[in-house]
């Protein structure tokens, strides 16, 4: 019978009409807290302006300690109120994939980024792993995925990863050192990057599961995504890309698939190419270390 769902599944993910384009949906992490940030409710306010007026319905992933304040689940709540979902990314944004993690103490985080967040509209039982490490040891992977079951959570995978924060973290400190600088050279290196990130994942599931994907993205509550955010939905949309809400996206049957990976996380479909052994596989997937050299060439 296993083998039979096994194969009906694939059968599924392999068909050519299940979705015949590239589709997109956005995704958020992390939130924005108005004890660090003064600008916070001002960024949260640009993207949600950003995701209204191109129509479009994200999914957002705080983690409680950054948005644990009577301002921060302000700014939490104007997600689900704009018609977007809201879920659980842990409390203390931990990694399950440290050795020092156990699954009690990470399900214990869990339930107490539930508690603080579930009353919110929008609220659904989906985890976005910190880090998107999904456990260092096969036990713990599949131990987590006993409590998803047990508790009625469902994980919320990547397709598409990038290196946004580090985008970020250069756009700040430009603008620290020089308030009146043209943004412009950065936003478009800044989109170049997500294109190329985009297209290198799409190329992946065409490796792997032979079909476009409805792609989830994933990209932070931050600065450069506060400031630019229209560009990048429209890019996306001249260059052929559907755009379709976070929810819809997580139909597709890719993320259902639980790639046997140790350590496990990742993009889904870089963890799916490396159990396949395609070659030329980078660990980690992402990080500004790649990054660094092209935007220091470009003196951004």
């Amino acid at each position: 019978m296993l083998r039979g769902m096994r194969a009906g599944l694939l059968a599924l993910l392999l068909a050519p009409g299940a979705v015949c384009a590239q589709t997109l949906s956005f995704t958020f992490d992390d939130g924005l807290d108005p004890r660090a940030n003064a600008q916070a409710a001002t960024q949260n306010a640009a993207l949600l302006q950003a995701l209204s007026a191109a129509r479009v319905k994200a999914a957002f992933f705080p983690a409680g300690k950054i948005v644990d304040t009577a301002e921060g689940i302000a700014l939490v709540r104007a997600w689900g109120l704009a018609g977007h979902s809201v879920g659980n990314h842990s409390y203390s944004h931990a990694s399950y994939g440290s050795a020092r993690m156990t699954l009690e103490a990470f399900t214990q985080d869990i339930e107490r980024e539930h508690a603080l967040l579930s009353s919110l509209p929008g609220w659904t039982n989906r985890l976005r792993f910190p880090y998107l490490k999904e456990g260092d040891t096969a036990a713990k992977h599949a131990a987590i995925y006993r409590w998803f079951a047990a508790h009625h959570y469902k994980p919320a995978a990547v397709s598409i990863d990038a290196s946004d924060w580090y985008y970020n973290e250069r756009y700040e400190a430009r603008l620290k050192a020089n308030p009146a600088a043209d943004p412009a050279p950065l936003r478009q290196a800044y989109l170049d990057h997500l294109w190329d990130r985009a297209n290198y994942y799409d190329s992946l599931a065409m490796q792997t599961i032979r079909r476009h994907p409805a792609h989830v993205i994933l990209l932070h509550t931050n600065a450069i995504n506060a400031a630019f955010l229209p560009e990048i939905i429209a890019m996306f949309r001249d260059r052929g890309w559907k755009v379709v809400a976070a929810p819809a996206a997580f139909d597709d049957p890719l993320y259902q698939m639980r790639p046997a990976t140790i350590p496990a996380g990742e993009s889904i479909l870089w963890s799916l190419a490396k159990q396949q052994g395609l070659p030329g596989l980078r660990y980690p997937a992402e990080d500004g270390e790649y990054e660094q050299p092209k935007l220091d060439a470009l003196g951004l």
